[in-house]
C-alpha cells in the first residue's frame, strides 16, 4: 500500500472513529436507561451479554452486506435510510425533546426482567449496528481498491476499515462512552452535528448510487473524483466545527444561568 493510499484509508478510519464515538455516546445513554432498573450485578451482565451479541451481529451484518454493497437498490435504500435517520433524530431532538427521555419513560413503566432486558439490548444493538455499518460502508465504498484479497464481496482493505470502525465503536460504547457523554453534555450541539454528518454521509452514498453504471444519472467517475472527495470532507469538517463552536455558547449560557 503506497503512502497516498495509506493516508486516504487512515483519514477515513479516523473520521469513522470520531463519528462512532459520538453516536456510541448516544447509544450508550439509551442502553444505560434500558438496564438501570436491574440490580448492579445484573446490569453489568446484561450490558456484557448485549454488547457481546452486538459484536457477533455487526460482524455477520458486515459480511452479508459486503455481498450486496454493489447492488444499486441496496445502496439507494441505505442512502435513504441514513438521510431519514438523520432528519428524524434531529427533528426529535429539536422539537420533541431528547430521545433518551422517551426511552427512560418507557423503561420506568415496564421494568422488564433480566433476560427480557438482555433481549431489548440486543434489539437496540441491531438497530445501532445497521446505522453504524451503513455509515461506514458509505464512507469506505468509494476508497480505491487495495492489493489485499477480497473478504466476502468487498475489497479486503475496505472490509477491514469498516470492521475496524465498527469494532472501535463497540469498544467506545463499552469503555469510553462516559467521556463522550460528558463531552455531549458540555457541547450538546455536537450530537446534532453528528447526525447532520450521518445525513451528509447518506448524501455521499446517494451520489455513489446515482453514478452506478446501471443508473448513470451522474458520471461514474464523479463519485471517485478528487473534487467530490475534497468537497465532501470540507463540508464534513465544517459541520463538525460548527457543532463544536455553537455548543460552546450554549454551554456558557447554561453555566451562567446556573450561577
Amino acid at each position: 500500500m503506497d503512502v497516498s493510499l495509506f493516508l486516504e484509508y487512515g483519514w477515513v478510519l479516523l473520521v469513522l472513529i470520531v463519528l462512532e464515538g459520538l453516536l456510541a455516546a448516544d447509544n450508550a445513554l439509551v442502553l444505560a436507561i434500558m438496564v438501570k432498573h436491574l440490580p448492579e450485578e445484573e446490569r453489568r451482565k446484561a450490558l456484557f451479554y448485549g454488547l457481546g451479541g452486538a459484536f457477533v451481529i455487526r460482524f455477520a451484518s458486515l459480511f452479508v452486506i459486503s455481498f450486496l454493497v454493489d447492488v444499486w437498490q441496496v445502496q439507494a435504500i441505505g442512502a435513504l435510510y441514513l438521510i431519514f435517520m438523520a432528519i428524524n433524530h434531529i427533528f426529535r431532538k429539536i422539537f420533541k425533546g431528547k430521545v433518551e427521555e422517551k426511552h427512560e419513560d418507557e423503561t420506568v413503566k415496564k421494568h422488564s426482567g433480566f433476560w427480557a432486558t438482555v433481549l431489548k439490548v440486543e434489539i437496540a444493538d441491531i438497530a445501532f449496528a445497521v446505522d453504524s455499518i451503513l455509515a461506514a460502508v458509505a464512507m469506505a465504498v468509494v476508497l480505491p481498491n487495495t492489493s489485499l484479497p477480497n473478504i466476502g464481496g468487498l475489497d479486503g482493505g475496505k472490509f477491514l476499515v469498516i470492521f475496524a470502525g465498527g469494532f472501535i465503536g463497540l469498544v467506545i460504547m463499552r469503555f469510553a462512552a462516559n467521556l463522550f457523554v460528558k463531552l455531549l453534555e458540555q457541547r450538546p450541539s455536537l450530537e446534532i452535528a453528528a447526525f447532520i454528518i450521518v445525513g451528509w454521509v447518506g448524501i455521499k452514498l446517494a451520489v455513489y448510487t446515482l453514478s452506478h453504471p446501471a443508473l448513470s444519472v451522474l458520471n461514474e467517475e464523479f463519485a471517485h473524483s478528487t473534487e467530490w472527495k475534497i468537497t465532501f470532507y470540507v463540508v464534513l469538517v465544517g459541520i463538525a466545527l460548527a457543532g463544536w463552536f455553537m455548543s460552546k455558547d450554549g454551554a456558557q449560557k447554561k453555566t451562567s444561568k446556573a450561577s
